[in-house]
């Protein structure tokens, strides 16, 4: 998971970067709103932790920009502003969720938990023809999908299913469904094709410790993202 940290408190951000690193995330940080809008609007990250009060541009400029971009990447405030216009001015402007100087590091923690469960839910196009849950990139129109630095060549109907999956994260696919999508105009293939397709796409997205996203509801179907556990 990637998280950009924007604050131009050196006293906090290099620690929090080291911490959160610690927990396994892989954290970028900027000092000022210039450097910090450049990366979140150029890069794709799976969380923003942003100060309000910024040189160059503030938090809540750099936050407008991302959703104006169509990005639904989740945004936490870090911030000694803590009236009630304050807070209502930041979730207008697009924020997840709102965390006020000085605070403890656990709730910090706790709070990039929940946000990072909740972003795994959200699919976001990049470009047209690009899809992103996660940290998994698919190319629809080149059959290719990108995770972890990995080039991840796919067939013609592994790239199809994939895109399915990823236009419908959080949902229960039937095996119907899947299959209807899968072979609208041709002549549908036996039951167990399903099950074979999906062995193949998990062992090319779903390598090492990766996170699971393919998730059997057994009996039913499947669903796609990071914040299930696997029905048994």
């Amino acid at each position: 998971m990637r998280i950009l940290l924007v604050d131009d408190e050196v006293e906090l951000t290099d620690p929090l970067s080291r911490v959160l690193t610690r927990e396994g995330y892989t954290v970028d940080a900027a000092y000022d709103g210039t450097n910090g809008s450049q990366l979140a609007t150029a890069s794709n990250y799976d969380l923003l932790i942003l100060d309000w009060m910024l040189p160059g541009k503030t938090g809540l400029e750099i936050c407008y920009e991302v959703r104006r971009q169509g990005k639904n990447t989740p945004v936490l405030f870090l911030t000694a502003k803590d009236t009630l216009d304050d807070r209502v001015q930041g979730l207008d402007a697009g924020a997840d969720d709102y965390l006020v100087k000085p605070f403890e590091l656990r709730e910090l923690l706790a709070r990039v938990r929940a946000l990072l469960r909740r972003g795994g839910l959200q699919t976001y196009e990049t470009t047209p023809g690009r899809l992103v849950v996660a940290d998994l990139e698919l190319d629809c129109d080149n059959q290719v999908a990108y995770r972890q630095g990995r080039i991840i060549e796919l067939s013609q109907k592994e790239s199809q299913l994939l895109q399915y999956f990823m236009e419908h994260t959080g949902q229960l696919l039937t095996h119907a469904q899947i299959m209807e999508h899968l072979w609208q105009d041709e002549e549908q293939p036996s039951s167990n094709v399903i099950a074979a397709l999906i062995r193949l796409l998990r062992r090319k997205i779903e390598v090492g410790k990766e996170a699971t996203l393919i998730h059997t509801v057994y009996g039913k179907g499947y669903r796609f993202g990071t914040a299930f556990v696997e029905s048994m």
